[in-house]
């Protein structure tokens, strides 16, 4: 026979049985309801009170008493390794919530994001190094190319193409091997293989311009031993310039001292651009007066052949106009990077970086078409190693004084 079940008994599956007042006291028991005066429970993320919320019936009084107990004894055993105040807290949330904190939590692997302008320049100097090893090539084999301008040419070849590979390593080192001692050497190879272009394509200049000037005395041994010594000058200031992050003039330990390209110094950057400035100043001085020598060699040439109008004209536009390629070339690849480096600092945007840097990297893809690929020796000696002969119209055709 069912026993009837007594008020106050528990609800299945829902909370632990709640008291009640015990018959004969002489005061009323303590409302099990504990809620404040919004409804809400004091103290609790329960649901407003079970008593108002839940009524059992006469069927299932009997059939809660049993499962109740059961459920609260089940409740206290299983939760029994979870800390003091998640128990207090008997809503589900509450105990998922105590569940979900104890696990470890697993913190994602980062993703490797590539910047899409390092990409660009890993092209270029990809680019460069393919362009300038042709040159390179050309004039280390052919032992007929070993006069001063050649020297120069091969010099400045071999600086762009280092130029091209640092920048390669920059990108590898950048996102596969990333330390400061990589950091320091990468930075140290560009920035001198990038002086030592320039300072060839200054040497390259000087020479031209004692050819012209000094065109009887030229070829003695006099300017070739005037040639490796330049080469020896440059390449040392250029090695030297490239070493000094590696030996500590370097903005690893003081953020605040960094340039517009890390890990170089405010001051080292302004001094390489206060530097390319001056070489830029007495390059443009010197094709002045290439320019000038060339048009007056243009004019006793049309003089001797009685056609002065026409030839004198056409060979000064030409001459006038490869110099206006070089150094307008020159100067819209580097004069943007140069400027932005004396006023800008690390806290500008690295966009503007890699704008005005990029420019600076196309010189290097340039001067092969422009110093090397223009020559009539290094194209012989380029068709001589392709196909092993040499084209008619390049064999006949001669120098002119627009040839600079």
């Amino acid at each position: 026979m069912r026993q009837a079940p007594r008020p106050g008994a528990s609800a299945e599956g829902i909370a632990p049985a709640l008291p009640t007042a015990q018959p004969g006291a002489g005061t009323a028991a303590p409302s099990p309801c504990l809620c404040s005066a919004n409804n809400e429970p004091a103290g609790s993320s329960l649901p407003c009170c079970i008593e108002r919320t839940w009524r059992p019936s006469s069927s299932s009084k009997g059939e809660a008493k049993k499962t109740g107990v059961k459920m609260n004894e089940d409740l206290k055993v299983n939760l029994s390794w979870l800390p003091q105040d998640h128990l207090e807290a008997s809503s589900p949330e509450n105990i998922s919530t105590a569940v979900s904190s104890l696990i470890p939590v697993v913190d994602p692997e980062p993703e490797l994001i590539v910047n899409p302008w390092d990409i660009v320049l890993c092209t270029s100097g990809t680019l460069i190094s393919c362009e300038n090893a042709i040159v390179v090539l050309i004039i280390f084999q052919n032992p007929n190319l070993r006069a001063p301008m050649f020297l120069l040419i091969g010099s400045l070849a071999l600086a762009d193409l280092l130029a091209g590979i640092g920048l390669i390593i920059n990108f590898i080192f950048a996102y596969l091997l990333q330390s400061e001692a990589t950091k320091l050497v990468t930075i140290g190879l560009i920035v001198a293989s990038f002086s030592a272009s320039v300072c060839s394509l200054l040497a390259i200049t000087v020479d031209r311009y004692l050819s012209l000037y000094y065109a009887l005395t030229y070829n003695s041994e006099r300017t070739v031993t005037f040639t490796y010594i330049m080469l020896i000058l440059l390449w040392g200031a250029s090695i030297c310039i490239g070493l000094l992050p590696i030996m500590g003039w370097n903005c690893l330990k003081d953020e605040s001292t960094c340039s517009v390209i890390r890990p170089l110094t405010k001051n080292n950057a302004a001094i390489l651009s206060v530097s390319f400035l001056l070489m830029f100043a007495l390059m443009l001085q010197l094709y002045i007066q290439i320019c000038k020598i060339v048009m007056r060699h243009a004019h006793q040439i049309a003089l001797q052949h009685h056609f002065l109008a026409t030839s004198h004209y056409v060979t000064t536009r030409k001459g006038v106009s490869t110099l206006a390629i070089i150094l307008g070339t020159f100067a819209a690849c580097w004069m943007p990077f140069t400027l932005y480096s004396l006023i800008a600092d690390y806290t500008y945007p690295s966009i503007y970086t890699y704008a005005t840097l990029l420019p600076a990297t196309y010189n290097s893809i340039i001067n092969p078409v422009i110093y090397a690929f223009r020559n009539q020796e290094i194209q012989k000696a380029f068709w001589l190693i392709c196909c092993g002969c040499i084209p008619s119209s390049l064999s006949q055709r001669a120098r002119s004084p627009s040839d600079v």
